[in-house]
C-alpha cells in the first residue's frame, strides 16, 4: 500500500487526490491546518482521510505533496523535516518557480528523505477544491525539478507515479524552469495587470474606456483578475529572473516606438508577421501555465426564451457548458453569445450541434 499525504488540498491539490482515488493500490490523506476545511474535504469525497495533524497526514507516507502557496513552501519542508518520516518518502511540490525550494530543501531534508520540485503547467479558471478534477492534468506538461546529487532512481519513482495523472513528466534544471515559466507566464500577467491598470486611469476621466473595453480587450487581460495574493508570492519569489524579462520587454516596447516615431509601415508589418509566424507553431490542444480559452460565438435572434433553448440542446447532448455571455457590442467578435467550455472537445462539439440552426463562429 503506497501512502500519499497532501497539504492543501485545493485545485491541484484536490486533482491529484482524484486521480489516485478508488484505486487499492493507494491510501491518500489530505491535510489542513482548519478543521472546516478538512470536513469539506471529507464531505465531498476528494479524500477519504483529512487530519489537521501534521504528524497524523505524514506517518509512514511514502510521498508528500506540498500544494501550499509558493511563500509558504520552504516553512512546510522545515516544520516537515522535523517530524519523524518514512525512510525513502519523497517531499515534491506544486508550486510554479523551483529554484529557491529546491535548492534551500535539498540543504535541509535529512538522510534517506528526498525533495523533488514539481510544477504540473495546468490550471483552471476557477479555484478551490470545488474546481479539482482527475482529468486537470490529461494532456499536460508536469515539470520535475530534481536537486543536483538526487538519485535517479527516485526520480524515476515519482515519474512512475506522476503517470497515474496521465500528465507528460518532463525533467528540468530549476533555473532554467524559472527562466522559461517567468516568460510564458509571469511576464505575461504582470503585462496584463499593468494594461488594465492603465486604461483604468484613463477611464478616471473618460468612462467611456470602461465601456467600450468589451470584447478583445477583456479576453486578452484576463489573467490580470488572478488572484493577487498568490501572485505577490511568485513574482517576489522569481523576481531576479523577472528584472531581466521587463527590461527586455522594455527594448521590444522601445522598438514599436521606434517604429512610429519613424513612420516605419514595413517595420511594423514586419513584426507582426514574425509574432504570427513563431505563434502559429505552438501547440494548440496542449494545456499550459495560462488556462486555454474554449470559446464559441453563436448569432441568435433576440427572441425571448433563445438562450433556454440553447442551453436545453447543450444539456440533452451532455455537452458541459461553463460559461455563457451576452455580448452587447458586436464590433469585437462576430456573435452576439459568447459560449465557454472546460475542453475543446466539448467546444467542437457544441460548435457542431448549434451549427445545425444557428451561424457559429469560432
Amino acid at each position: 500500500m503506497t501512502k500519499i499525504a497532501i497539504f492543501g488540498v485545493g485545485l491541484i491539490g484536490g486533482s491529484l487526490a482524484l486521480c489516485y482515488k478508488g484505486k487499492p493500490e493507494f491510501t491518500v490523506v489530505g491535510h489542513s491546518p482548519n478543521p472546516k476545511s478538512v470536513e469539506k474535504l471529507l464531505k465531498r469525497g476528494v479524500v477519504v482521510i483529512g487530519t489537521t495533524s501534521m504528524a497524523e497526514a505524514v506517518a509512514d507516507a511514502d510521498y508528500i505533496f506540498l500544494c501550499v502557496p509558493v511563500g509558504m513552501l520552504e516553512d512546510y519542508v522545515q516544520q516537515l523535516v522535523q517530524l519523524p518520516l518514512k525512510r525513502g518518502c519523497i517531499i515534491t511540490d506544486v508550486g510554479s518557480t523551483k529554484a529557491s525550494v529546491t535548492e534551500s530543501s535539498a540543504k535541509i531534508v535529512k538522510e534517506g528523505v528526498y525533495f523533488i520540485g514539481g510544477h504540473p503547467m495546468a490550471g483552471s479558471e476557477r479555484h478551490g477544491v470545488e474546481a479539482a478534477s482527475s482529468h486537470l492534468f490529461e494532456n499536460a506538461f508536469y515539470v520535475l525539478t530534481p536537486a543536483e546529487g538526487t538519485p535517479q532512481a527516485e526520480v524515476d519513482r515519482l515519474t512512475e507515479l506522476l503517470k497515474t495523472t496521465k500528465a507528460q513528466i518532463v525533467q528540468v534544471e530549476a533555473r532554467e524552469h524559472d527562466d522559461i515559466v517567468g516568460a510564458i507566464s509571469h511576464l505575461p500577467h504582470i503585462i496584463a495587470v499593468a494594461l488594465v491598470n492603465q486604461v483604468r486611469g484613463y477611464n478616471t476621466s473618460n468612462p467611456l474606456y470602461q465601456n467600450l473595453a468589451a470584447g478583445g480587450f477583456r479576453d486578452i487581460t484576463r489573467i490580470a483578475s488572478s488572484e493577487p495574493m498568490i501572485w505577490r508570492d511568485i513574482l517576489i519569489n522569481n523576481r531576479e529572473v523577472l528584472l531581466k524579462l521587463l527590461k527586455d520587454w522594455n527594448l521590444e516596447i522601445e522598438q514599436f516606438v521606434k517604429l512610429l516615431e519613424s513612420g516605419d509601415g514595413d517595420g511594423i508589418v514586419e513584426q507582426f508577421r514574425l509574432a504570427g509566424e513563431f505563434r502559429s507553431q505552438l501547440p494548440e490542444r496542449r494545456k499550459g501555465m495560462i488556462t486555454s480559452l474554449f470559446d464559441i460565438y453563436v448569432d441568435i435572434p433576440d427572441h425571448p426564451g433563445i438562450i433556454g433553448q440553447i442551453t436545453t440542446l447543450l444539456g440533452n447532448a451532455r455537452i458541459n457548458l461553463s460559461n455563457i455571455q451576452i455580448i452587447e457590442s458586436r464590433e469585437d467578435v462576430p456573435g452576439i453569445l459568447r459560449l465557454s467550455f472546460r475542453n475543446q472537445e466539448d467546444a467542437d462539439r457544441a460548435s457542431a450541434l448549434l451549427g445545425q440552426q444557428y451561424a457559429v463562429h469560432v
